[in-house]
This record gives C-alpha cells, sequence and structure tokens, in this order.
C-alpha cells in the first residue's frame, strides 16, 4: 500500500451539485500525490450494488447503508474511499459517520436553480412536468449537513477552489496520509 491510512470523504449535495465532477477531480490528484484512493458514486452503486432499490425514504437509507459498509471495507485497507451521493437525510448520514469514524462530509452546495440549470439528466425537468416524482430537491426532501467539516459552494467556486478546500481538510486532520 501507498498509504496506510484510510478515511472516508462523503460528498453530500442536491442532484447536480457537483458532488461527482469535485469527486472525480479530488481523486485524480490524489492519485497523482500517490494517495491510494477509490471513488463510489451514487449513480454508478445504485446500478449495481444497489440495484432493486426504489426512492422510498427506506430504500434511500438502505442505499447509504450499502455505500457506508463498501467505504468501510475501502477505509479500512487503507484506502480513501470518495462516496459521491446526494444522500438526503442526515440522520443516515450520521449513522454511517458513527461506524467510519475517520470521516469527513463535505456539503456541496449549490442553489436549486443553479442544481437544474446543469441537470444533463434532464431530471428536474421531467420532475417538474409530473413525469417524475421524489425528486431531491423538489417534491422529496434533502436536509443539509448542520455542521459539515468542508462545504464547496460549487455556484461560487471554481473547481480547482472547491479541491483545494477539501485537500486542506484533509491535510490538517490526516497528515500521514501523504508519505
Amino acid at each position: 500500500m501507498l498509504n496506510k491510512k484510510g478515511v472516508t470523504i462523503w460528498f453530500t449535495g442536491l442532484p447536480s451539485a457537483g458532488k461527482t465532477t469535485l469527486s472525480l477531480a479530488l481523486a485524480s490528484e490524489l492519485l497523482r500525490e500517490r494517495v491510494d484512493c477509490e471513488v463510489l458514486d451514487g449513480d454508478a452503486v445504485r446500478v449495481t450494488l444497489c440495484r432493486g432499490l426504489g426512492f422510498s425514504k427506506e430504500d434511500r437509507d438502505e442505499n447509504i447503508r450499502r455505500i457506508g459498509f463498501v467505504a468501510g471495507l475501502l477505509q479500512r485497507h487503507g484506502v480513501v474511499a470518495i462516496v459521491s451521493a446526494v444522500s438526503p437525510y442526515r440522520e443516515v448520514r450520521d449513522e454511517v459517520r458513527r461506524k467510519l469514524v475517520d470521516f469527513i462530509e463535505v456539503y456541496v452546495n449549490a442553489p436549486l436553480a443553479v442544481c437544474e440549470q446543469r441537470d444533463v439528466k434532464g431530471l428536474y425537468g421531467r420532475a417538474r412536468r409530473g413525469e417524475l416524482t421524489g425528486m431531491t430537491g423538489l417534491d422529496a426532501p434533502y436536509e443539509p449537513p448542520e455542521q459539515p467539516e468542508v462545504e464547496c459552494r460549487t455556484d461560487e467556486e471554481s473547481l480547482p477552489e472547491s479541491v483545494a478546500k477539501v485537500k486542506a481538510a484533509l491535510r490538517h486532520r490526516w497528515p500521514g496520509l501523504w508519505r
């Protein structure tokens, strides 16, 4: 292993807030700096590990628990697990935090209007037209973190600025990640 300390970085925010973009950019930088990491993207996990789960509160919570379990496995083996998942409910995010211990929550914060403009999948538009129900931020809740370790305002910051904020938090809390 290139590093011995595994941690979990949990990106949460509305759909299209920039979680995947930010997590992939962070992973790219960490890998360049020889830090072992793996991205667990919510969309990818939903069609594999969490196939069959719907979008009820119970299914969303189970989705997050499963992602948290995999992040814990990675973390236990010295890998930085970078999770990018809407994870709309604070209670289950906090449950995962308690289990993983070495955990940083990153609130990827962008106003709903900005998220709707960025939505390449057209989900917000479909929800606004009544073709889709249970859309987080519209007719399903999103509970923002109360005290995230990092908040990235992706409508105000550049991608490099947001990545730098997350890396600064990692360096402050776990300086041994970089060897």
